[in-house]
């Protein structure tokens, strides 16, 4: 099976069969083994090292081990389809979106800041309504890059290792990556690599949101070089810019992770977001996901079919 037509087959699985449990997850699975190399490298508590304990190249060696580990599953499993399915993950991302979507619309707030901590790092406690879809809208936006159009990417770059390095790297940064005092340098690598890995998928989700809002194209096109840089993010910064035009609403502002407080810039020109759009920004970001399937499918068998003639 040529490359295309097998991330295309894996991303259609996604959407079809969605995220198997997560006592099977490989993710899962990776991310014990990951935790354990973290207390090996870094031990938490009463055994913790020195904090001159160079810590960024104990990060960093934590990281090799992370994307050896993700080289040598892909080289394992050699299906790039088998490694896309797994490693995408935009069906479960719309479906926890739309569900504290749901809640929020319906006048559960108190429902929707419990469930939003399943798919946003930030305090949910203080927030109203607007905060809450600004919340899981500026998510949608951030996590199509990391678990539709990255795979993607990384899969038809290099195959399955290519799909599973990314999700080493991506779930590494997800367990270390954060400004905490804990992970602060130790976690330095990680997030550089993240960085990286989603550099390019972040533009391309740009430009596959542009495609599916073409009446927006030029306003996400301004915006994005207007507002995306003054994100602490290079690529959060793009991909929320670009969510933000395409609905003509206003992301951003500050927000709270437990006792500290970030000002983030606004990103767009519209108004605040409402819970109702929420829904929107899931059939966007399903939107290109199904664009990209469908290139992927009809190209991979326009390239089968030549192969044969």
């Amino acid at each position: 099976m040529n490359r295309c037509l097998a991330v295309g087959t894996g991303l259609l699985l996604d959407r079809i069969v969605g995220e198997p449990p997560n006592s099977v997850h490989p993710v899962a699975w990776f991310g014990t083994v990951m935790q354990r190399v973290e207390h090996r490298l870094w031990p938490p508590g009463d055994h913790a090292p020195p904090s001159d304990s160079h810590p960024r190249w104990r990060g960093a060696a934590y990281a090799a081990a992370g994307v050896t580990l993700g080289i040598a599953a892909g080289c394992t499993v050699r299906s790039t389809t088998l490694a896309v399915c797994v490693g995408a993950a935009g069906r479960e991302l719309r479906r926890v979106a739309d569900q504290i979507g749901a809640a929020a619309v319906t006048g559960g707030l108190d429902a929707a800041r419990a469930e939003l901590p399943s798919l946003v790092g930030r305090d949910p406690s203080q927030l109203d309504a607007s905060g809450v879809a600004a919340a899981v809208i500026e998510s949608v936006a951030e996590n199509s890059v990391d678990a539709v159009v990255a795979p993607v990417f990384w899969a038809l770059l290099a195959g399955a290792p290519g799909a599973c390095a990314y999700r080493a790297i991506n779930t590494m940064d997800a367990m270390v990556g954060h400004r905490s005092t804990r992970y602060a340098r130790f976690g330095t690598v990680a997030a550089r690599l993240d960085d990286v890995a989603n550099y390019a998928p972040a533009r391309c989700f740009a430009v596959l949101l542009a495609m599916v809002t073409p009446t927006r194209a030029r306003s996400l096109h301004r915006i994005i070089r207007r507002d995306a840089a003054a994100h602490p993010s290079p690529n959060a910064g793009v991909a929320e810019s670009a969510m933000a035009a395409a609905l003509d609403r206003q992301l951003g502002g500050p927000l709270r992770y437990g006792d500290r407080l970030e000002e983030r810039p606004l990103l767009g020109d519209g108004d605040r977001p409402v819970p109702a759009d929420i829904f929107d920004a899931t059939r966007l970001a399903g939107h290109v996901e199904l664009v990209m399937t469908t290139a992927l499918l009809v190209i991979g068998v326009t390239r089968a079919l030549h192969g044969r003639s």
